[in-house]
């Protein structure tokens, strides 16, 4: 997780950097400050230090991987990483209820933005419950 916090630190500064420099740009060249721009960068920047500081929380709190460590070898990582679903439709699900969501927010329409969120919560339920429930489940002996 040190690597990871160093990368997401890194950005973090550059863009408060970018943010500096564009205010300070636009305040130069048009007499006033690009507020959206401005804004932008800052909290793009804060969203990735959140991330480095969640990241720095965690390395403090387990023992060095491999690949934070200079001795560390290909070998070491080898293995199982975790679980991952071979093929799901719920993903889909997740982004068509999203977009039906967001469709309902572009036009006010009040009936289909609950639509979206009804459907949103539901394909959440589904991507999340998809191994303990129907077919996928896994047999117990």
């Amino acid at each position: 997780m040190k690597t990871e916090y160093k990368i997401f630190a890194g950005v973090a500064v550059f863009l408060f950097g970018a943010a500096a420099v564009y205010g300070f740009y636009t305040q130069g060249s048009t007499g006033q400050t690009e507020w959206v721009g401005t804004v932008a960068l800052i909290l793009s920047g804060l969203l990735c230090a959140m991330c480095g500081g969640f990241f720095w929380f965690v390395a403090r709190r387990i023992d060095l991987r491999p690949e934070d460590r200079e001795d560390g070898e290909i070998a070491e990582g080898a293995g199982e990483i975790g679980f991952f679903s071979p093929g799901s439709y719920w993903p889909f699900g997740l982004a068509l209820a999203a977009s039906t969501a967001a469709m309902g927010l572009v036009f006010w329409m009040w009936w289909l933005i609950a639509l979206g969120m009804v459907m949103v919560v539901l394909a959440a339920c589904g991507l999340l419950f998809e191994y303990y429930s129907g077919t996928r489940h896994p047999v117990e002996h």
